[in-house]
């Protein structure tokens, strides 16, 4: 498990052991772990054989911060595995309506991709909470943003879907948003497991002539 990436979801074996490490934990983790003893991987470092992961709860202001050995991971399960996966999802839902038109748009292109967010959560767990007002998240897997063929284009189709969809261009140096780089702008945030950090848009020049 020494692979595990940010957006990566993992079953835990055996919540209750944790207690012992964070004995002043909020009630509510332990009360969501019971349920579904599912977390995500973050964007951060963490000590030798430990791995940083989030505990989501109720509510968007609910989400919970660790680190767990890698020997706490059943299972892991990466954005990418999921759309291959029978949804998880009520079909009325506007993030389901808005993922299997990303799929058709996605899956044809080439493109590794995948849900993240709630929708991922949901697909992974089976543990409802996607709502009729959630975003829909998404990773594409890139070795380069500039070797996206039509960002512009890409940008345009995900605007228009039945939800919000927040999309971010994984890196092996971090993550971009891809609505900042569609944007043209001169510099971007680079979300980096160090920090945030502004960097050139790698898709600037090719705004410029297009």
């Amino acid at each position: 498990m020494c692979d595990l990436r940010p957006h990566d979801l993992v079953r835990l074996h055996d919540p209750r052991t944790l207690r012992r490490a964070y004995p002043e934990t909020p009630l509510w983790v332990w009360r969501a772990l019971d349920t579904a003893p599912w977390v995500v991987v973050r964007r951060a470092t963490a000590p030798a054989g430990a791995v940083p992961v989030g505990v989501r709860g109720a509510g968007r202001g609910r989400r919970f911060a660790m680190d767990v050995s890698v020997t706490a991971v059943r299972e892991r399960v990466r954005p990418e595995d999921l759309p291959v996966r029978s949804p998880a999802l009520p079909a009325g839902l506007p993030v389901a309506r808005a993922l299997e038109l990303t799929r058709r748009d996605l899956d044809g292109a080439g493109v590794i991709w995948g849900p993240t967010g709630s929708t991922g959560f949901q697909l992974a767990s089976g543990h409802p909470v996607v709502t009729e007002t959630s975003d829909l998240d998404l990773l594409l897997r890139v070795t380069n943003p500039a070797e996206l063929p039509d960002p512009w284009a890409l940008h345009t189709a995900l605007s228009g879907l039945p939800a919000r969809v927040d999309c971010q261009i994984e890196t092996p140096e971090g993550a971009y948003a891809l609505g900042e780089l569609a944007s043209g702008v001169p510099e971007v945030l680079l979300r980096h497991r160090d920090g945030p950090r502004l960097v050139p848009n790698p898709w600037a020049r090719r705004a410029e002539l297009s």
